[in-house]
């Protein structure tokens, strides 16, 4: 007989260097031999972190690109990667070192699962850049811990799994924070008010509202764009930062895309990393020329983004920007994606 327990308040876990096992037991579905060959398959896709205003607090699910993970069990006790597609060599197979391991192993100590007894394999199938601002890492992570929730069919919901997923993210950020982490694997558009306890709440999503992803073939790493943040900011900057996340999500409530435009004004993060990407301001003025509501980094880059009313202005700035970039000595690649509202999904 397997028991399914409802678990209470998992978002308010605080990670530290460990998370504790709950005072119960899962009872998981008897192991057979066929179901050694089984598995589960989950994909999670690309997201917009900050989306431009919202440093660490906002972020915007895509529809692509994605990364999948499969979760197969084992007869070999313990947590194993044992195939990684996609990354030319860069991501280790070190479980405490890889997002996605990372992520599972923390889900797996929460249940009280020991590696002595129970085996899982995980492989992870990179499909979007590594370190394109489109959260990547996050994606590895949210897909890992939603295969093995599924595969021993603990029943627990998508907002459940969140901090799960946001520990393993943060191995390569370096930072406990959910704004891609969020959007990946709950869908939509995001606003975390707290990143600590993990209050994170949906936004409305105005009709007709598209993204254009343009990501340059430079190299940006999240610990370094972070790096060169100053701790500081003017008095003034802050007043018209907080004016314009308030105008942005007041505009995504009514669906008024012209206060959304208004507001899509970074005057904090975009100034100090715009030097990281080349031609940036080119670019900016090219998505806004084809009538784009407005146009910033992703993350923490290079990826740009732009907000369009309809997909016809999107592919319109998606075309301007790419030639902006190609202007000054840049290849990239367009992605174009209403907001994906599922995220996460078992496939």
């Amino acid at each position: 007989m397997v028991c399914i327990m409802r678990i209470d308040n998992v978002a308010n876990i605080i990670f530290s260097a460990q998370i504790q096992a709950p005072p119960f037991t899962f009872a998981l579905l008897p192991r057979s031999k066929a179901s050694f060959n089984l598995g589960i398959k989950a994909f999670a896709p690309a997201s917009i972190g900050n989306i431009g205003i919202g440093f660490d607090i906002l972020g915007m699910a895509i529809e692509q690109p994605g990364d999948e993970v499969i979760a197969r069990k084992s007869k070999t006790p313990g947590l194993r990667i044992t195939k990684i597609t996609g990354h030319q060599g860069k991501l280790p197979y070190e479980v405490e070192k890889n997002t996605a391991g990372v992520a599972a192993l923390r889900l797996l100590e929460y249940i009280g699962e020991t590696e002595k007894n129970l085996g899982i394999e995980l492989e992870i199938h990179k499909k979007m850049p590594l370190g394109s601002g489109l959260g990547s890492s996050a994606a590895s992570a949210v897909a890992a811990v939603l295969a093995v929730s599924e595969l021993l069919r603990l029943g627990m919901s998508k907002r459940e799994l969140l901090p799960f997923a946001c520990a393993g993210e943060q191995v390569a950020s370096g930072s406990f924070h959910a704004d891609n982490v969020a959007p990946s694997l709950l869908g939509g558009i995001m606003l975390i008010r707290d990143n600590e306890t993990l209050d994170v709440h949906r936004l409305h999503v105005p009709r007709g509202l598209y993204a254009t992803v343009v990501y340059p073939h430079l190299k940006i790493l999240t610990r370094e764009a972070r790096a060169i943040l100053k701790k500081e900011v003017p008095l003034d900057a802050y007043v018209r930062q907080s004016a314009n996340i308030a105008g942005f999500i007041v505009g995504c409530f009514n669906g008024d895309t012209g206060l959304i435009g208004r507001s899509l004004r970074d005057e904090i993060i975009e100034p100090q990393r715009a030097g990281l990407i080349t031609g940036f301001y080119d670019v900016q003025e090219a998505a806004m020329a084809a009538g784009a509501l407005g146009c910033s980094i992703s993350g923490a880059g290079p990826s740009v983004f732009a907000l369009s009313a309809n997909s016809l202005i999107a592919e319109q700035a998606g075309q301007n920007m790419q030639r902006a970039f190609a202007k000054n000595g840049v290849e990239s690649q367009v992605f174009l994606s209403p907001v994906n509202q599922e995220g996460a999904v078992i496939c």
